[in-house]
């Protein structure tokens, strides 16, 4: 691993970089092959350079030489084998959830001086229950995200123009793709291989699924819904429409395992006065478009629901916490926080008459505060505001 090529991602390294060298542990998360390894490889070029007398210990558990770690005994034999008598020792474990019990290691690791430990998993309940107890709050998690607009420019050696922003929205941003021909077929093919393992390895054989068929159905339905609020009556009557006898409660299971790999993300909804979180009546974003258009292929149609799906994922990877709103009988499709601020957006394919102006930019004008309001279209000549409300394409935005 040392000798790897990777491309810097320093919007995560600088989130890492002050933990380097303390006792906490370095938790990273996020769905598969959307580099979090290549992260790691940074963080241990730059330990090289602050201490020469380091000793990396690297296991990958996709790796088939670590086959032999099974469980957390087994961790703790191999790093007992790999110990040197000088220096600091940092260690590295990617997918660190193969490994049965995995915390029971770590947490005694913790309790000896002259470790920095850095696990990556692809699974949210990694820091739930038993491990978040046994590590006692030891620990910083930094999800990694598939990448963003301008990192995919870098990526990809691309420059910003209409063409380069039509294959992300196509492709995607996971950061193999740039080792791969640039052809529809290849590029779909991989992300295809990409799902089914998330599907077969960490829901099929961590959640005992036994209703595979419909786990598939399930992930079409989204992809065929994106950005649309999903409620218990919609998935009951999407079960009656399909002749599947499964209770809406079962569904809801299935979303959350769907959730729990970062196949998807759920928003709720937020009253924009009362700042209420309601209950019911989510929507779902995934977390890589390509993903999407890997189930269901993209058509020109759904261009309004992949829009949302891109301003989402431009907002949490800036750090941004995100609900959609509601106001009255009215739809705000973000509202954006981060610290104090608060951003309310809508987000719309284009301003093409006066009916859709007077809606999107209507629904903003409707609520009665101060913060900042943005329409976001794909009107390239998008500029300036109307009564206060900012109007900006796309592009610009996804670049900002």
């Amino acid at each position: 691993m040392k000798d790897e090529k990777y491309i810097p991602r320093p919007l995560y390294f600088n989130k890492i970089e002050p933990f380097i060298g303390t006792g906490l542990i370095k938790v990273l998360t996020g769905q598969r092959r959307v580099g979090k390894s290549y992260v790691l490889l940074q963080v241990m070029d730059e330990i090289r350079k602050r201490d020469s007398r380091a000793t990396i210990i690297y296991i990958n558990k996709e790796d088939y030489r670590f086959e032999s770690i099974k469980d957390h005994n087994d961790l703790m034999a191999y790093l007992e084998s790999q110990r040197t008598n000088t220096g600091r020792h940092y260690l590295f474990i990617d997918e660190v959830q193969e490994i049965n019990q995995f915390e029971l290691a770590i947490r005694s690791l913790l309790s000896v001086d002259g470790w920095d430990i850095y696990i990556t998993g692809s699974n949210a309940t990694l820091l739930s229950g038993e491990l978040a107890t046994q590590l006692g709050g030891r620990f910083i998690q930094i999800q990694i995200h598939a990448l963003s607009y301008p990192e995919f420019l870098q990526f990809h050696q691309l420059h910003e123009n209409t063409e380069s922003f039509l294959l992300y929205i196509r492709w995607g941003g996971m950061p193999h793709l740039i080792n791969l021909r640039k052809e529809d077929a290849v590029v779909f093919e991989y992300l295809r291989n990409i799902q089914n393992s998330i599907i077969l390895r960490d829901i099929i054989a961590r959640f005992n699924i036994r209703n595979v068929g419909f786990l598939q159905d399930l992930i079409n339905y989204l992809a065929d819904i994106t950005g649309s609020v999903l409620s218990a009556k919609r998935i009951s009557d999407y079960l009656k429409s399909q002749k599947i006898n499964l209770t809406p409660k079962l569904v809801l299971e299935y979303l959350v395992y769907l959730e729990s790999v970062y196949l998807i993300d759920r928003v709720k909804r937020m009253d924009v006065e009362g700042k209420k979180i309601f209950e019911i009546g989510d929507k779902f974003y995934f977390e890589d478009l390509g993903m999407r258009h890997a189930t269901i292929p993209f058509q020109q149609k759904d261009i309004g629901k992949v829009l949302e799906n891109l301003v989402y994922h431009h907002l949490v990877v800036n750090g941004y916490l995100v609900y959609i709103g509601k106001h009255g009988d009215k739809e705000i499709d973000f509202i954006a926080k981060k610290n104090e601020d608060i951003t309310y957006i809508q987000v719309v394919y284009l301003i093409s008459d006066e009916k859709t102006h007077e809606r999107e930019f209507g629904n903003l004008l409707a609520i009665p505060d101060n913060c900042t309001k943005m329409v976001i279209s794909m009107d390239e000549t998008a500029t300036g505001n109307f009564k206060g409300i900012e109007h900006t394409s796309i592009r610009k935005f996804l670049m900002t």
